[in-house]
């Protein structure tokens, strides 16, 4: 039996009707519909109807997130009740999957449940971190300021990763050209000079033969290459999904020559920014961890962080724990001594964020400095080889002379 999603109309009259049915086949639907009264207008297999719901519905961004959290805290902080608050905020909403979320969160805190529960039943829009903030702001009285945090924490996290994809976006437009360029080359050019040689009945030398086994298998064999290309691409993304694949790309983005440092600091910044909110917002030192962990987006560090919440429970202060530790930069644990003694955890972990958050802009601009010159140089080295290896036959022929 297959469910369906109809729309009908009553036979005597009224409202459209919009609910399931299971049947066999649409015939079935439409048969059993009419049996109740109904007119079938559209009858749609529920499973292609969710499947193109997520194709066309908008995604949430982080942007329209944080409007949120900011809107919410606001009209918090002004005193109007959370219901009310949260009605307002969704007709100001122009991301309509959003304002759908806040219609479900509005039923279910009318409904009788507790803010951070209704939050948590969209664990796809809203993750763990944001929920305990939600849950730590309920139980102090102070939900608005933890929004402010929220709100103030994704932006940061944002602007990193914004900052890095800006960096990565020149490189990868030259890569493209490049391929598109050699493409053309092999396939249009170099295929007029095998063609000359043939007629002087010679031989082509023997990067010119390559390229141009390359160039007849591109141009007769096209759907193959896309093919081999299609699968090759596929089979690298479901690895990279897998856990052996999460851990290689994530020990490769700390170890990447350039973008190496960067990433560590990226992970430094999350981590100090996370930690320092939760505790901030009262959230207990062992719980907070436990939460940055899940979220500081590295298996890597998160391992490292696990060993120090086990050591934590121990009784060892969190500095002692991370000290030495090859995933993380030597001034974490420094600082976090300093915060120790003071008794200003979440301030030196805030102090530890913005200063990691400045390395990472300062070295993204160094390195889209420097990127210019050494993308051109790539270009000139890969379009100046196949360059050669055409212009080599055509050279050879003028020396030896054209019979």
């Amino acid at each position: 039996m297959l469910t369906y999603i109809y729309t009908a109309k009553k036979v005597s009259g009224g409202d459209l009707v919009k609910a399931e049915v299971q049947a066999e086949n649409v015939k079935e639907a439409s048969k059993l519909l009419m049996a109740q009264g109904l007119f079938p207008i559209t009858i749609v297999d529920k499973e292609n109807a969710d499947f193109f719901s997520k194709l066309t519905k908008p995604r949430i961004r982080t942007k329209d997130k944080i409007i949120f959290s900011r809107q919410l805290a606001t009209l918090i902080n002004a005193g109007l009740p959370l219901t009310q608050s949260l009605r307002t905020v969704k007709d100001q909403i122009s991301n309509k999957t959003l304002q759908g979320v806040v219609d479900g969160i509005v039923a279910s805190v009318e409904g009788g449940k507790a803010l951070s529960v209704a939050f948590a039943d969209y664990p796809k829009v809203f993750d763990n971190i944001y929920i305990s903030l939600i849950q730590a702001g309920e139980s102090s009285g102070t939900l608005d300021k933890a929004l402010e945090r929220l709100a103030t924490q994704e932006e940061k996290d944002a602007a990193v990763v914004g900052k890095i994809r800006s960096a990565l976006i020149y490189p990868a437009v030259i890569f493209v050209v490049i391929i598109a360029v050699l493409i053309f080359m092999i396939t249009t050019v170099l295929p007029q000079i095998a063609i000359f040689y043939q007629q002087q009945n010679k031989q082509l030398p023997f990067a010119t033969e390559m390229l141009n086994k390359v160039s007849i298998f591109l141009v007769h064999d096209w759907w193959l290459a896309i093919l081999i290309a299609g699968g090759l691409g596929y089979a690298i993304f479901k690895y990279l999904k897998t856990e052996k694949g999460i851990s290689m790309m994530d020990n490769f983005k700390m170890k990447v020559p350039a973008f190496g440092m960067i990433f560590r600091k990226i992970y430094m910044a999350r981590f100090a920014r996370t930690l320092g909110t939760m505790l901030g917002s009262g959230i207990p030192m062992l719980q907070a961890l436990e939460i940055v962990r899940q979220g500081v987006g590295n298996v890597h560090v998160a391992a490292t962080i696990a060993g120090s919440i086990e050591q934590v429970k121990g009784g060892k202060a969190l500095s002692g724990t991370l000290t030495d530790q090859p995933t993380f930069l030597p001034l974490v644990p420094q600082m976090v001594l300093i915060g120790e003694k003071s008794g200003a955890m979440d301030q030196m972990l805030e102090r530890i964020a913005t200063y990691y958050e400045a390395e990472v802009d300062e070295e993204v601009k160094n390195i889209s400095t420097l990127i210019e010159p050494v993308m051109m140089i790539f270009m000139g080295v890969a379009i100046g080889g196949v360059i050669a290896a055409i212009l080599l036959p055509i050279y050879s022929l003028v020396g030896s002379g054209i019979s």
